[in-house]
C-alpha cells in the first residue's frame, strides 16, 4: 500500500520513540502498533495517531491520560520528563525565595498499573537533580500525600494517581509547599501561574537519555507518616460535645487504596461497627466489580447497598480509588429504599455540622488556642445552600472556580466542598479534598442524628425548612471530538436562551470574561427570575460538556416538603429539556 508523507512522518516519530523508550513493554507495543499501521489496520493507525497527537499537557493539577507509548500517553518517558520539569521548577522557585536552601519533595502513589514504577522514577529524577526526596512506603491515599507535604514541610509533592478514572488511565498530581508557593497554597494542588511555569520547564527538558537518574539516595518513609495522618484525622471526631458513636457503617474503597486507612481512622474515632464490602476491599487496578470506579456512577454502590441491607447498616460510606472523595448512601424514610445523597446534600450537611461543632464551644488549635471561625467556601457550580447556612451562622462565604485547587486556596478556609463529592473538613491537616476525614465527620453527624431519633434526611429537611428547599441536577454530554465542546459553547454565546423552566433569564454571565472575584474560565451562568440557576462548562478532565442546574423552593412547614420536592423536580426536568434544546440535542 502507498504510504503518505504524514504517515511516513508518524511512523518515523514512533520508531524514534520506541528506540529511546526505557520500558521494553511499551517499546514493543509501539513497534507492533507501527507494524500493524503499515499493514493497513485502521484501528492501529488511529491509536498510533492519537498517541502522537501532541504532547500531554498539564491540566487539573498535573497530567492524566491512558497508559501507553507516545507523548500523548502516560508512560516512563513522559513521567521522566514531567519529573525533570517539576524538579527544575522547584530548584528555581526555592532558589528565588530561600537562596541556599535545598528543596524537599515527597512522592506518593496509588495501586493503579505502573503507579509504583512512575513514583520511583520520579524519586530517582528528583534525587539526581539535588532535591531531598521522600518516597511514601506503600500505595496510599492521595489525602495522605497532601498531608505529608505539610507535615514534612516540603516544597513539593507528587501523587501518581488517576483518581476515579477508568483502569487504563494513570496520572500525576503536583502539590506545592513551603518555599515554592504563597501561604494559602501550601500543601495544595498547583494553579496558575505555577502550572504554566512547570509546563515551560517540562518543554525545555532535552531527550529522555539526557535526564539524570539516581540509583538511590532518596528516603523511603516508614509507616509513621500514615500513623500521624490516622491519629490527626481520627482526633477530629473525639469531642465530648458530640459523644454519639452508635452507628453501623458499611464502607467500600471501590478496589482502591483507602480501605485500610479509612477503617483504622473510623475505629480510632470510636466507630467500631464498620463492615468492609468484601468484594471491593482490596486494591485492584482492574476494578473488576464496577464498570467505572467512580462512586457517582450508576451501579458503583450496588454491592455496598447489598451489604448494608444484609447487615442492617445505618449508612454506607464510599471512597473513590485514591480516597480523596466520599459518597454517602442511607435508607430514605419516605421510600424505604437506599439512596445515595448528592454531593450538594452532603456538602450542606457537613457545613451545618461544622457550624454546630463551632457553636458547641469552638475547636482548638494544637496549642489549645481557639480556632478562628474562618471562611466557608464551595465551587461556583455547587449549591447555594452552604452560603445560606454560613450567613445564618454569621460566617463568611466565598465561591471559587471549579476544582479543589481553587477551594483550598481560599484565605482563612474553615470548610470547603464541591458537588463532585469533594470535601475539605480539616484544611489545617489536608489542604485538599479528603474522603477519609470527611467520612469521619459524616459518621459523626449521622450518629448524632440517630441518637436524637432522626436520620440524615431529617437533618437535611431541617436545613430546607430554614433556608428553602435546594434541588440540583446535572447533565453530562460526552463527545468523541473535543472540537464539539467549543462548537456547543459558541452556539450558546451566539444564541443565548431567554428562559429555563418557564422562568425568564434575568442574569447572564460569560465566565470567560472573569471578574473581581473569579478568574476567567470557560463557562456560562444563567440566573432566572425564580432563582433557577444553570451553569454550562466543558469538563477540565474529560471530553464532556457539563451542565449544572439548581432550583430553590421556599417551604414554611414540614407538611409542605413533599409538594415542594415534586415542584422542584418538575422544574428541574423542564429546565433540563430547555438546556438540551439550547444545545441542539
Amino acid at each position: 500500500m502507498t504510504t503518505s508523507h504524514a504517515d511516513s512522518r508518524l511512523f518515523s516519530q514512533a520508531r524514534e520513540w520506541a528506540a529511546q523508550d526505557p520500558d521494553s513493554a511499551t517499546s514493543a507495543a509501539l513497534t507492533e502498533l507501527v507494524r500493524l499501521s503499515e499493514d493497513g489496520a485502521p484501528a492501529a493507525r488511529q491509536e498510533l495517531a492519537d498517541s502522537f497527537n501532541g504532547t500531554l499537557q498539564f491540566g487539573t493539577a498535573g497530567l492524566r491520560a491512558p497508559l501507553g507509548p507516545g507523548p500523548n500517553r502516560m508512560n516512563r518517558v513522559v513521567v521522566r520528563r514531567a519529573a525533570a520539569g517539576v524538579a527544575a521548577f522547584l530548584l528555581e522557585a526555592v532558589g528565588e525565595t530561600a537562596p541556599g536552601t535545598r528543596p524537599r519533595a515527597v512522592v506518593g502513589y496509588d495501586a493503579r498499573h505502573n503507579s509504583d514504577i512512575f513514583a520511583e522514577e520520579t524519586a530517582a529524577v528528583f534525587t539526581a537533580a539535588g532535591i531531598e526526596t521522600f518516597l511514601m512506603p506503600a500505595a496510599l491515599p492521595t489525602p495522605l500525600l497532601a498531608f505529608t507535604v505539610r507535615a514534612l514541610d516540603c516544597d513539593g509533592g507528587v501523587m501518581v494517581t488517576a483518581s476515579h478514572n477508568p483502569p487504563q488511565d494513570n496520572g500525576y498530581k503536583v502539590y506545592l509547599g513551603r518555599h515554592a508557593v504563597e501561604e494559602s497554597g501550601r500543601g495544595a494542588q498547583i494553579v496558575a501561574p505555577y502550572d504554566a511555569r512547570i509546563a515551560a520547564k517540562i518543554d525545555a527538558v532535552g531527550p529522555v537519555d539526557s535526564i539524570s537518574l539516581a540509583a538511590g539516595g532518596w528516603s523511603v518513609l516508614d509507616r509513621s507518616a500514615a500513623e500521624d495522618y490516622k491519629r490527626a484525622t481520627s482526633a477530629l471526631a473525639i469531642r465530648a460535645d458530640f459523644p454519639a458513636r452508635d452507628l453501623r457503617i458499611v464502607l467500600t474503597p471501590l478496589h482502591g487504596v483507602g480501605g485500610e486507612t479509612a477503617v483504622a481512622v473510623l475505629n480510632a474515632a470510636g466507630f467500631a461497627d464498620v463492615t468492609l464490602v468484601a468484594e471491593q476491599a482490596e486494591p485492584d487496578p482492574d476494578f473488576p466489580t464496577v464498570s467505572f470506579p467512580n462512586p457517582e456512577e450508576p451501579g458503583a454502590l450496588d454491592l455496598a447497598v447489598e451489604t448494608a441491607s444484609r447487615v442492617v447498616a445505618d449508612i454506607v460510606l464510599a471512597n473513590d480509588p485514591d480516597a480523596d472523595r466520599a459518597a454517602v448512601a442511607a435508607k430514605d424514610p419516605d421510600t424505604g429504599a437506599w439512596r445515595m445523597l448528592r454531593g450538594d446534600e452532603v456538602g450542606a450537611l457537613l457545613g451545618a455540622h461544622i457550624v454546630a461543632r463551632l457553636a458547641a464551644g469552638g475547636e482548638k488549635e494544637g496549642d489549645g488556642r481557639e480556632k478562628t471561625h474562618g471562611v466557608f467556601a464551595n465551587s461556583i457550580v455547587s449549591s447555594r445552600l452552604l452560603s445560606r447556612v454560613a450567613a445564618a451562622a454569621g460566617y463568611s462565604h466565598e465561591e471559587t472556580l471549579t476544582g479543589f485547587k481553587w477551594i483550598s486556596r481560599v484565605p482563612g478556609l474553615r470548610y470547603g466542598y464541591e458537588e463532585a463529592l469533594g470535601y475539605c473538613v480539616a484544611p489545617e491537616l489536608v489542604r485538599d479534598k479528603d474522603g477519609i476525614s470527611a467520612a469521619v465527620l459524616i459518621a459523626e453527624l449521622a450518629a448524632t442524628a440517630k441518637a436524637e431519633g432522626k436520620t440524615i434526611f431529617d437533618t437535611l429537611d431541617e436545613l430546607y425548612l430554614q433556608h428553602g428547599l435546594h434541588a440540583s441536577d446535572q447533565l453530562s454530554i460526552r463527545v468523541a471530538n473535543l472540537g464539539l465542546l467549543s462548537a456547543m459553547m459558541n452556539r450558546l454565546r451566539v444564541s443565548p436562551p431567554d428562559s429555563f423552566g418557564s422562568s425568564a433569564v434575568e442574569t447572564f454571565v460569560d465566565l470567560s470574561e472573569g471578574s473581581e472575584k473569579l478568574p476567567s474560565t470557560d463557562g456560562l451562568l444563567y440566573l432566572t427570575r425564580d432563582l433557577t440557576r444553570v451553569i454550562i462548562r466543558p469538563s477540565g478532565t474529560e471530553p464532556k460538556l457539563k451542565c449544572y442546574l439548581e432550583v430553590i423552593r421556599p417551604v414554611e412547614s414540614a407538611a409542605e416538603l413533599p409538594t415542594a420536592r415534586q415542584a422542584a423536580r418538575a422544574a428541574l426536568d423542564e429546565a433540563l429539556d430547555d438546556v438540551r434544546e439550547a444545545l441542539g440535542l
